[in-house]
């Protein structure tokens, strides 16, 4: 259990057991058919789940305000994309990759309960459980297809 500023409880993980390291998803097929299985879906970039768990919640550090869960992004293809859900999935990972160049921090999925949004309109979760860890590979084939099949940095202007 984590506490918030105003003293009340945050449980940011589902269980103990959910802070050991989430299993590996190698490349970039195996992520989108896991992400395509499974609901609730999201990302995130972080040194991992026991460095968050003891970390505490996410913070607004412009604000200087404590959110009541862990920042996360989504990573589900909506229902109405009409391309194909790997083209969703690669664009989304690499929309946040650089967050995961800091040393230590890597992406991971999860899923839990949404508890709001934060000042970027991202997620907050909590009861987070840990799904996939997505390593280098997965994320340099997910960056090769944003490059080939996006007109990257291009505004909708």
């Amino acid at each position: 259990m984590n506490e918030r500023a105003d003293g009340r409880s945050i449980r940011l993980f589902a269980s103990d057991a959910d802070l050991s390291e989430p299993p590996p998803l190698d490349d970039l097929d195996q992520l989108v058919r896991f992400v395509q299985d499974h609901d609730g879906v999201l990302l995130r970039y972080s040194k991992g789940p026991r460095v968050d768990a003891d970390s505490g919640p996410s913070r607004d550090y412009e604000a200087a305000v404590d959110l009541p869960g862990l920042s996360a992004t989504t990573v589900e293809p909506e229902p109405w994309w009409p391309r194909p859900a790997e083209d969703w999935v690669a664009r989304r990972v690499c929309k946040y990759a650089e967050l995961g160049e800091q040393e230590g921090r890597y992406a991971w999925l999860l899923t839990g309960d949404l508890v709001g949004h934060g000042p970027d309109h991202e997620p907050l979760v909590v009861n987070v459980r840990p799904l996939a860890r997505i390593t280098t590979k997965a994320l340099d084939q997910a960056k090769a297809l944003y490059r080939q099949r996006f007109d990257v940095g291009r505004d909708s202007t």
